[in-house]
């Protein structure tokens, strides 16, 4: 006996992209082995019609009110976060989830599940540029910052707009299972799962400059000499200042010990090495200014959750590597580096 397609209602919200847009059409319109996997209906509030944007509109099919039926309710983006959607979406998204539907906010579509309510007391997800202001409207909703998608009580909130990819097909895996869902991925040539989550996509802002002029100079002295191993007493006789003098100002101008500001600007050093060198990644490690590669690799798959090796496999470039690697001769030696 066939199984009958789950029932998607695909919610166009007003100054929708076309790409917010076309990541749910294409995996919930999608027929895998000659069956269409969802029974989509594409829906809109009021008139109908999503206002033109860059040439391009969309003209819903059905009503709202046909979500209030559907198996999977989705926003598939929000423009403007600071107006919470009107009483008919927000009545559809909490009426649909009550008689146990699935709501699914892709990127800052999850600012309407929020607006509505649906989120309080759950964990969630959004593009990390909105991570300080979704936290500060919702101080009620735990935000996984690293998560590509999180589900939590049939709410199913995704990170930015390509990570809406991996929460749809996440949500194909769910209703068919992992067959399907790596067919459909094959068919759509991304991989059915991704490692790792947003915080390798997350852009890490060089520190500022703080007001202390002999600081800074010490800042500008360490980032020249990353691969060295540094200690306070060191740097402090170099600051001529105190051990706990140098320690106070130097916690007051970074908002950090010594150790974690080295850790931090070590990673953005390996950072660059993978993505513009064809350095191997013990000759990372030791330019980087760790103890050894192993400590490097630990650090790294602790900030962003994927390893060296898979961060280049993803942000290096192949013409780069060529010419950088060409250009650059190692002559660093091996030696004793610090374990931070």
């Amino acid at each position: 006996m066939k199984k009958t397609p789950p029932r998607v209602a695909l919610i166009v919200p007003e100054h929708i992209t076309p790409f917010h847009f076309a990541i749910p059409f294409t995996v919930f319109s999608a027929v895998v082995d000659g069956e269409r996997l969802f029974d989509l209906q594409i829906v809109g509030t009021g008139a109908h019609r999503a206002p033109p944007r860059d040439g391009f509109s969309i003209v819903p099919s059905q009503d709202i009110s046909v979500a209030r039926d559907a198996d999977i309710v989705v926003v598939p983006f929000w423009r403007d976060l600071d107006v919470p959607p009107g009483r008919e979406m927000i009545d559809t998204l909490v009426d649909a989830h009550r008689r146990g539907a699935r709501i699914v906010g892709l990127c800052y579509g999850a600012y309407a599940l929020a607006y509505s309510g649906l989120l309080r007391g759950k964990r969630a997800s959004t593009h990390w540029l909105a991570e300080a202001d979704f936290s500060a409207r919702f101080p009620g909703t735990k935000l996984d910052l690293n998560a590509l998608y999180v589900e939590e009580d049939r709410l199913i909130t995704s990170a930015g707009s390509g990570a809406g990819l991996d929460c749809c097909l996440h949500i194909v895996r769910e209703c068919y299972g992992s067959k399907i869902a790596n067919k459909l991925a094959r068919i759509l040539v991304v991989p059915p799962h991704r490692e790792g989550g947003q915080a390798q996509f997350i852009e890490q802002p060089i520190a500022a400059t703080s007001q202390n002029s002999k600081i800074n100079q010490m800042l500008d002295y360490l980032r020249s000499h990353l691969d060295a191993p540094h200690s306070v007493d060191e740097l402090s006789t170099l600051a001529s200042m105190s051990r706990r003098t140098f320690t106070r100002q130097f916690n007051k101008a970074t908002g950090s010990s010594l150790v974690e500001w080295l850790v931090n600007e070590r990673l953005r050093r390996s950072r660059d090495l993978l993505e513009t060198s064809s350095l191997s990644i013990e000759q990372i490690a030791c330019r980087a200014g760790f103890a050894t590669p192993l400590s490097f690799r630990k650090h790294f798959k602790s900030r962003f959750h994927v390893s060296p090796s898979d961060w280049r496999r993803t942000f290096g470039t192949p013409h780069g590597l060529q010419d950088h690697g060409r250009a650059q001769v190692d002559t660093h030696i091996a030696g004793s580096r610090p374990s931070s």
